[in-house]
């Protein structure tokens, strides 16, 4: 790879397990240290990012801000102004903490498509995934092999080559007792913690459906033209929201929140079949890529239960982030409120914890105690919940999980070059070829 820069800048089980493994870092500050663990306060987390945008930048800062000593001090991206943009503002975000959580010296700012290589050579501890979602199977994978916990931005991939690759990460990961956090955050979030132990006390009776939503107007712009670029590989990865093999489609990397609060749900299952429709009605214009900008997908599980999911990008409609459970004796809005027969009817009135620092909290105090802690399973999971629901409104065809999870179909380029092409480019007109349901082929 070149280093080349353009120029251009059973359910209850679970549900009781993640309620401990989520109940904060003090949970984890009583148990006795096993040998080889962080000593609380007297070793330093030493922390690298890959990845500099808005949820790297943002990731970074939460990981700097838990208890004991941790500081950042390699940072990795494809673009240079991207890193020294995100180095900017978690200084400012991290105030007079900045001084002792971040020495990031110029020999440790590794730019390019190969910087993560070097990231993994270094001398730090952990490592934040943050890169577009197409990568995140070829980083998780380096940073297990290299002896580094990790923290994964959500979805974990974009195709099946790729949940498989995360999916054997993990089982290494495992083996050699390495942490791995993933950004699905509501695993962390009071309120959906409350509300899932009451429906699995029983609040609303017996699961019989669920629905999802992230219906909204949708996301940024496309954020370079070609005449700043060097060429299709940059175009995209300055626009990378808009290609499917970076992104995932908005199914997945925004979706896959509302998809795995049901999966969890469903005690970390998944679904083993699904259906929907799409398309790309509003958002037209060929600077939008490839992707979609609505869909529709109805999932079964395998106990006969269903779920209705729906994402939009499109604006001035009836917008929603939420997922609801319908059950025999009421119903429930997962985010924390329940309405049901008898007593058993509640609303969430305590104080609502920030998840996103949460989750970072959990991560590092397991580490910091040698605490089991690997969330990855889960995450590929939900990531592949997307792409299958993806898979079947490009196709127009149901797809069942194994032949979803076992699909050779490969969106990844042959190599990572500034001179690599895509393997999906536009026409003459500059326009992009389009899933069209019915015809295109997805498994």
């Amino acid at each position: 790879m070149s280093d080349k820069t353009p120029s251009a800048s059973s359910r209850r089980d679970f549900i009781k397990s993640t309620t401990v493994a989520a109940a904060g870092a003090s949970a984890f500050a009583s148990l006795a240290l096993p040998t080889g663990a962080f000593a609380g306060n007297d070793d330093v987390i030493k922390v690298a990012l890959i990845g500099c945008g808005g949820r790297g930048t943002g990731a970074a800062t939460q990981a700097l801000s838990t208890a004991g000593r941790v500081k950042l001090v390699v940072m990795a991206d494809a673009f240079p102004d991207q890193l020294e943009n995100s180095l900017k503002q978690i200084k400012g975000a991290l105030g007079k903490q900045a001084e002792e959580r971040v020495a990031v010296a110029e020999e440790n700012k590794f730019v390019g498509l190969d910087a993560y290589q070097k990231v993994m050579a270094s001398d730090v501890d952990l490592v934040i995934l943050a890169t577009p979602p197409g990568f995140r199977p070829i980083h998780v994978e380096a940073a297990v092999a290299a002896g580094k916990h990790v923290f994964m931005e959500k979805p974990v991939a974009t195709d099946a080559p790729g949940v498989r690759k995360v999916l054997e990460a993990v089982k290494v990961a495992k083996e050699k007792d390495l942490k791995i956090g993933v950004g699905l955050q509501r695993h962390h979030q009071n309120t959906y913690l409350e509300t899932l132990k009451r429906i699995e006390d029983g609040a609303i009776g017996d699961v019989i459906t669920m629905r999802c939503y992230w219906n909204g107007g949708g996301v940024w712009d496309p954020r370079r033209t070609r005449d700043q670029v060097s060429g299709e590989m940059e175009y995209q990865m300055r626009n990378w929201y808009y290609y499917t093999w970076l992104c995932g489609d908005h199914i997945c990397e925004q979706h896959i929140h509302n998809l795995d609060a049901c999966n969890w749900l469903k005690g970390n299952s998944h679904p083993v079949e699904c259906h929907g429709m799409g398309g790309r009605q509003v958002r037209t214009d060929k600077k939008y890529g490839e992707i979609f900008d609505h869909f529709a997908v109805e999932y079964t599980y395998d106990d006969g239960t269903k779920m209705f999911s729906q994402c939009r990008h499109v604006r001035n409609c009836w917008n929603s982030v939420s997922e609801h459970a319908h059950g025999s004796k009421g119903t429930a809005d997962l985010g924390g409120r329940i309405d049901a027969t008898g007593s058993d009817s509640w609303r969430f009135d305590g104080k609502k914890n920030n998840p996103y620092q949460t989750e970072h909290d959990d991560l590092f105090a397991a580490i910091r105690n040698g605490t089991p802690y690997n969330e990855g399973e889960y995450g590929a999971n939900s990531t592949l919940t997307a792409i299958m629901g993806r898979m079947a409104v490009y196709g127009g065809k149901p797809v069942k999980w194994e032949d979803a999870l076992n699909s050779q179909i490969d969106l990844m380029p042959e190599s990572y070059t500034w001179d690599t092409i895509p393997k999906v480019t536009p026409g003459d007109d500059g326009a992009y070829p389009i899933a069209i349901p019915g015809v295109s082929k997805t498994v």
